[in-house]
């Protein structure tokens, strides 16, 4: 990757960075130093990048598809863009990747969803009943073996009413409580796991707020809120009662230096963002 070009950590003021920008440079701040991560395409491609550019330069990424370690110099369009294969350790499928997994060696993956619930429950299959559905969805697409498997699982999405629902339509991916087998009772997640418990979801970042988790409790509380953002207009936007009580405030919005790297270095060419 080129050099970064402008070298300035005052943070942007509002109008001066997208809603994508925002979504990006926040997930971008999950990562720690050293982490294995693994990242699908769009959002979680950006967000590594940029982390390996910043906060955590000694990451190292799994892309989906079957790359690890890659140390690719320009962004890929996909996890299985021939990109991803430059200078990484091992090029094989999916496999090895999500073997990676099993052995309980990834740290982070991002991840995306149609639903989730307060508990962090996803669902990438059906909109309503599943044997007669209003959508279908592709499914699960290796979602619940990377919410299950991984130490921490970070969320994408659009906030919506009909999206950030009290029940989700049907289960692809546990949360923190998940119904047991065979009973039905509800759990938590460290119960039904047993002694294959890793971790679980870790946070939520979506267009209007980034929300965490009681890993006690399970559920999802609100931890930041992007500028403009009020807490009618959140509430407005979920299927259920929020927990403010430990909210920090206002989400840190990005630095002229992340968007600097995040435009004229990780995505120069506009795969994900728009040119500039």
């Amino acid at each position: 990757m080129e050099k970064l070009l402008v070298k300035n950590t005052d943070y942007a003021a509002p109008g001066e960075y997208t809603s994508a920008d925002l979504l990006a440079v926040a997930a971008a701040r999950e990562v720690q130093n050293n982490e294995i991560v693994f990242a699908g395409t769009g959002l979680p491609m950006l967000a590594i990048m940029l982390a390996g550019q910043t906060n955590a330069p000694n990451c190292k990424v799994i892309y989906e598809a079957g790359t690890i370690e890659s140390r690719g110099s320009s962004l890929p369009s996909s996890v299985g863009d021939p990109r991803c294969v430059k200078g990484c350790s091992i090029a094989s499928g999916l496999l090895d990747v999500f073997n990676q997994l099993q052995r309980g060696v990834v740290d982070l993956a991002f991840l995306g969803g149609a639903e989730i619930d307060q508990y962090g429950n996803v669902n990438t299959t059906v909109v309503g009943d599943y044997l007669n559905p209003s959508v279908r969805f592709p499914g699960s697409g290796g979602n619940s073996d990377i919410n299950s498997l991984a130490k921490r699982t970070v969320f994408l999405m659009v906030q919506e009413k009909r999206r950030f629902k009290e029940q989700v339509d049907y289960l692809t991916s546990p949360g923190w409580r998940v119904r047991q087998w065979p009973s039905g009772e509800m759990v938590h997640r460290r119960q039904a796991y047993g002694k294959k418990f890793n971790g679980g979801p870790s946070a939520v970042i979506s267009n209007m707020a980034v929300y965490r988790f009681d890993e006690e409790t399970g559920k999802m509380y609100v931890d930041t809120m992007h500028s403009g953002v009020t807490k009618e207009i959140l509430q407005e936007q979920t299927g259920f009662a929020l927990d403010f009580s430990r909210c920090k405030g206002e989400t840190l919005p990005p630095t002229y230096e992340e968007l600097d790297i995040l435009y004229r270095v990780v995505d120069p060419e506009g795969i994900f963002l728009p040119k500039k």
